[in-house]
Order: C-alpha cells, then sequence, then structure tokens
C-alpha cells in the first residue's frame, strides 16, 4: 500500500493551495479516504473525509467553507483544495485510506508520507 501526499509549500495568509494523494497497492475506489494534519507540538487532527463514491463529505469545523476534498476514481488520487489558507492551518499533512466509516478517524488504517504546509502570516 502506498499513499503519496504532494502539493505542500510556503504560502502567505490568504492564498490557496491544493494536495494530492496518489494511492496504490489496494482498491482505492472501495475505500474512504481522509486528510489529516499535525502541527508542531499538537495531536494528528482530521481536517476531511470522503466516501467511497465521492458523495459524502466530512470537515472538522475550523476548515468548513474554505476546504474541499475530493476524489478521482479513474486516478486513485484525492485532493484537498485548501482557500483563504490562515496561519493555524500551517501542519503536515497527510492522507490515509479505510474500509470503514470515512467520517470517523479511529477507522483509517492506511497512511501516507506527510506534505508540509507553511502559511505565513
Amino acid at each position: 500500500v502506498q499513499l503519496q501526499a504532494s502539493g505542500g509549500g510556503l504560502v502567505q495568509a490568504g492564498d490557496s493551495l491544493r494536495l494530492s494523494c496518489a494511492a496504490s497497492g489496494f482498491i482505492f475506489s472501495v475505500h474512504g479516504m481522509g486528510w489529516f494534519r499535525q502541527a508542531p507540538g499538537k495531536e494528528r487532527e482530521f481536517v476531511a473525509g470522503i466516501s467511497w463514491l465521492g458523495g459524502s463529505m466530512y470537515y472538522v469545523d475550523s476548515v468548513k467553507g474554505r476546504f474541499t476534498i475530493s476524489r478521482d476514481n479513474a486516478k486513485n488520487t484525492v485532493y484537498l483544495q485548501m482557500n483563504s489558507l490562515k496561519p493555524e492551518d500551517t501542519a503536515v499533512y497527510y492522507c490515509a485510506a479505510t474500509k470503514g466509516r470515512y467520517d470517523v478517524q479511529q477507522t483509517y488504517d492506511y497512511w501516507g508520507q506527510g506534505t508540509l504546509v507553511t502559511v505565513s502570516s
């Protein structure tokens, strides 16, 4: 199983970034997918999740209206569009997969390497 996240970088507050996560080694189209983040000195946070068909999404309150999770099952890829970025969004972002409920963080059992997002004020 491989989950390769990309698209992170250094941006200014108010800017946008789109993260991508390319999956391989499992049947992507029957797994829920999620994005998590971990800021320095903080616990990992469940940011967004999407059902295996892409029809249902979960967002943590702090990103609602700014972040959008989507997936392309033909490309085995999940995305996180991040708009109106804030310094508090600074973290390493990880993608993950689950055969369980996409909106329950404890169900995620496949994890990828992270990509660093830094938002300057």
